[in-house]
């Protein structure tokens, strides 16, 4: 049975990149949920609809050929025959994102869609990240974490990892994104069972091993592979 470590929380806080070092170095799957909605959105402005319209928004996902890797070195994102790993990350589209993530059909069919991936992946392990991941998506994993960090390091690293957008653009945009998103999930505050980790005052490497450490106490291990010489 494939072991599941749930990762919350907002933009910026360093989920994504932590969660692949973190795969790397257990030899796990990486699952990034947020890329499905922002797939979602991409797709939805593509057929020139607004994911301001519910119905749009749902009709765009009755008819949604999603595919995503679970290989943190070969990561990417397609909808159909579409590569849009690097798409899906434009501010357009982030500005788009919380049309289609607070239609409630959607989250379902969308969450549906993340449990089939994990449980058909035949991996060791996965470690899912996103936003209701630890309350919604895998409420009953052995792993479950909250990662967050203040605003305005958020912002700062988020704007680092979009460097042709305007640093100002960036900023507004993702607390835009945290204020709608808050009105669908409260991804903010930890439930219970789920342990916390700030990265406000740590760096790349200190976050990837305090999420080790958790994730260990929690049962995950190193596959033979990595104890032999990853």
């Amino acid at each position: 049975m494939t072991l599941t470590i749930a990762i919350d929380g907002p933009a910026g806080s360093g989920k994504s990149s932590v969660s692949k070092e973190a795969a790397r170095r257990l030899s796990y799957g990486y699952l990034d949920t947020g890329a499905a909605y922002r797939a979602l959105a991409w797709h939805t402005l593509a057929r020139g609809a607004d994911t301001a319209d519910e119905a749009a928004v749902i009709d765009a996902a009755s008819d949604f050929p999603y595919a995503i890797s679970l290989d943190a070195d070969d990561y990417w994102v397609r909808v159909g025959d579409t590569d849009v790993t690097s798409a899906i990350r434009e501010l357009r589209v982030s500005a788009a994102v919380s049309g289609v993530a607070r239609v409630a059909a959607v989250r379902e069919r969308v969450n549906d869609l993340f449990r089939t991936l994990v449980a058909a992946s035949a991996l060791p392990g996965v470690i899912v990240e996103g936003r209701d991941i630890t309350t919604v998506v895998a409420p009953d994993a052995p792993v479950r974490i909250l990662l967050t960090a203040a605003p305005e390091v958020r912002a700062a690293r988020r704007s680092a990892e979009l460097t042709d957008e305007d640093a100002a653009a960036v900023a507004t945009a993702l607390h835009r994104r945290d204020a709608a998103d808050s009105q669908v999930v409260d991804f903010l505050t930890a439930a219970d069972g789920v342990s916390v980790i700030d990265s406000t005052d740590l760096d790349f490497a200190q976050t990837v091993e305090a999420v080790l450490r958790v994730a260990a106490a929690g049962g995950a291990a190193p596959t033979q592979e990595n104890h032999d010489g990853r």
